[in-house]
């Protein structure tokens, strides 16, 4: 048994290097000197390779995505549906086996990682995911959710300020479930970390409120499996596993940081061959191999069999829970749209304001959804009222306390979400965007539906100043590919833009303004098309349209009326979303921005650069270009032009061209 579990960790060490060898690109140090973390790992995991969607596995995130072909080794040779042509094909066009491990693309993978951290920030959800739901749905012995999470990081991973926020969270929360490997080679890719990290890791997480526990030998599969055990023991803290390996292992270049980011050349793998005795044909493994992996497979297997049986009991017991527990997974959403009461409100507000109500009412629709904000949740307006709050003492709350950890928050829901079962949100000021960014794009790229709620979403924050004042954000978050971007103008495009939020098959971000803004006439749920004509011209094609989002439409709306005075005919066109403008049939957009009418003005207290695909080389985008200044919204809007003489003075300038 010690030669087959050693020939597998080889195994794991050949393939890799041979694979990033072909590719002539890749990161072979940590898949040779990791390997027996990963072996360890998977042979105490619980999954069933034939199911990678078993409700109760155990998940595993190798945040340090880099070391791609560890993981790509390890679906392989464990029976995921991985041929050996996808271990031949790493990092070429098409194959499921891409630089960094992509959610979607590569069965068994749990979450896309690359940026260094993000994979503990998800695991760390996941594993608050899986806490929340044994709450809800366990009940005397019934341990339906009841897995753990394991991630792998390294040096890297431990560097990024992200970890640290995600780690603090979670020792917080007491997520017992959580088990993080530490890869702890001491190399990077400038080299030794002695150069920029020297603190001790052990007592840091210890004093965040982890179990430590240390294996000094990445190859002592003994201690490590002893090390899993000890872990899963503890119920009340997260545990760090911290492991001594040497990067590159095995090969000549074992230590050396030459071997972290490239491949290790033909003649120092046929020395790792050698090292490691192997020899086998290229790509080629033992069948033995194969069939001591299987086993663990079928482990899996069984597990989910008993699982199954279980949930049948459990059903038989509890058949409303279970039903619940059915609608949760699949997340089934009733039809929003056709609930009236979501799109009554009773007075003006502020954007913020009517997301509040929307989410309170929602959420007597949609039980799992679940979110929180970066510690500004009364300020966000991001509480939901009939909820209490979530955390290690307090377990059935729905309202999470991130604490003023926004990069960590905004992986952290991905994570919620991947782990299935919940539907998050999360929110923070407009302008803090910018330290969510990173974990924003992963969610986009891989299409999960995270809701960003984004308040106080111009110079309208006033007397805080440029430092608090977004005015490139919404202009950035609109160039990212699957972003779905929101400005609502009050609380019928409020309701608009969060159903279409939550339904979505793409992240949304919902910038909400801090003051007031009135309920306008012919808003609804044409808002859903993302861009309508809310006030037409008399005539059938225009003068000149107005295009505004937000605060700016109402303004829009009173420089029609002085246009009017003026015999300047004018359509005012809200604009909430351009994405799902630009998803519209194009008979549809014509009807709304006809090419003919080459006079066009936009109006939005942001930067203008994503405007001028909709006024050409004739029209104007009255926005702002420069920082603000510290002063009361009021004064600040008439400095900057957004005033109805100006917008007035804009069409009849564009009308004169």
């Amino acid at each position: 048994m010690e030669n087959v579990k050693q020939l597998t960790v080889n195994a794991i060490r050949v393939l890799s290097a041979e694979a990033i060898q072909k590719a002539k690109s890749g990161h072979p140090g940590m898949p040779l000197g990791a390997a027996p973390i990963g072996y360890s790992i998977f042979t105490n995991m619980v999954f069933n390779p034939k199911d990678t969607a078993f409700d109760n596995r155990d998940r595993f995130v190798l945040s340090a995505g880099h070391a791609s072909m560890l993981d790509y080794s390890l679906y392989y040779l464990f029976g995921f549906g991985l041929k050996k042509d996808d271990i031949m094909n790493f990092r070429q066009l098409g194959a499921r086996t891409a630089g960094h491990p992509e959610y979607g693309v590569c069965p068994g993978v749990e979450t896309s990682t690359g940026p260094l951290g993000q994979g503990v920030a998800n695991a760390v959800g996941m594993a608050i995911a899986e806490n929340y739901l044994a709450n809800k749905f366990n009940k005397d012995g019934f341990n339906i959710v009841d897995h753990y999470t394991y991630c792998l990081c390294g040096d890297g991973c431990m560097q990024e300020g992200i970890e640290n926020e995600a780690a603090s969270l979670a020792g917080s929360l007491k997520l017992g479930k959580l088990i993080l490997f530490y890869d702890d080679n001491d190399i990077t890719i400038e080299g030794n970390t002695d150069i920029t990290f020297t603190e001790d890791v052990a007592k840091r997480h210890e004093a965040l409120g982890w179990q430590v526990i240390k294996v000094k030998d990445a190859n002592d599969i003994g201690a490590l499996n002893r090390a899993i055990k000890k872990a899963k023991a503890e119920t009340e803290k997260p545990s760090l596993i911290i492991v001594k390996s040497e990067i590159g292992y095995g090969s000549p270049l074992q230590g050396s940081a030459s071997c972290h980011g490239a491949p290790l050349g033909d003649e120092n793998l046929a020395i790792l061959k050698k090292n490691l005795g192997w020899n086998y044909e290229p790509f080629d493994c033992p069948e033995e191999v194969f069939k001591h992996c299987k086993k663990f497979g079928n482990k899996g297997k069984k597990a989910e069999k008993a699982w199954k049986e279980l949930f049948k009991a459990y059903s038989e017991k509890y058949p409303d829970l279970a039903k619940e527990y059915e609608t949760w997974k699949a997340r089934k959403l009733p039809d929003l749209a056709s609930i009236d009461d979501l799109w009554n409100f009773e007075k003006d507000d502020a954007s913020r304001g009517y997301s509040a109500t929307v989410l309170n009412k929602l959420a007597g629709y949609v039980p799992f959804l679940i979110g929180g904000s970066a510690d500004l949740a009364p300020t966000n307006k991001s509480n939901i009222k009939a909820r209490g709050n979530y955390s290690a003492t307090q377990k059935d709350g729905s309202n999470m306390h991130f604490g003023i950890r926004e990069h960590a928050m905004a992986a952290i829901v991905n994570g919620i979400y991947l782990h299935g079962g919940l539907l998050p949100y999360c929110a923070t000021f407009a302008v803090f965007s910018d330290y969510m960014k990173s974990a924003m794009r992963m969610s986009a790229i891989m299409e999960l539906p995270i809701t960003y709620i984004l308040t106080h979403d111009s110079i309208g924050v006033g007397e805080d100043g440029p430092t608090h004042q977004p005015v490139e954000q919404l202009a950035g978050l609109r160039t990212m590919p699957n972003m779905r971007v929101y400005r609502p103008a009050d609380g019928r495009e409020t309701a608009a833009a969060w159903i279409s939020a939550i339904t979505g098959k793409h992240p949304a971000c919902l910038f909400l303004s801090r003051q007031t803004l009135p309920m306008l006439d012919g808003t609804g749920k044409e808002a859903f098309k993302g861009g309508y004509i809310l006030s037409d011209s008399a005539k059938k094609t225009p003068d000149v349209i107005l295009i505004a989002t937000g605060s700016e439409v109402s303004l829009a709306v009173k420089a029609k009326a002085e246009l009017i005075k003026d015999g300047i005919d004018a359509r005012v066109v809200s604009m909430p979303c351009i994405e799902d403008f630009e998803a519209q049939s194009a008979k549809y957009k014509e009807s709304v921005l006809p090419a003919s009418v080459r006079a066009r003005v936009v109006v939005e207290a942001g930067a203008t650069a994503t405007w001028y695909k909709y006024v050409g080389l004739d029209g104007k985008v009255v926005g702002i270009d420069t920082f603000g200044t510290s002063a009361p919204a009021g004064k600040l809007f008439e400095k900057y032009g957004f005033t109805v003489e100006n917008v007035v003075s804009a069409a009849k300038e564009v009308l004169s061209k």
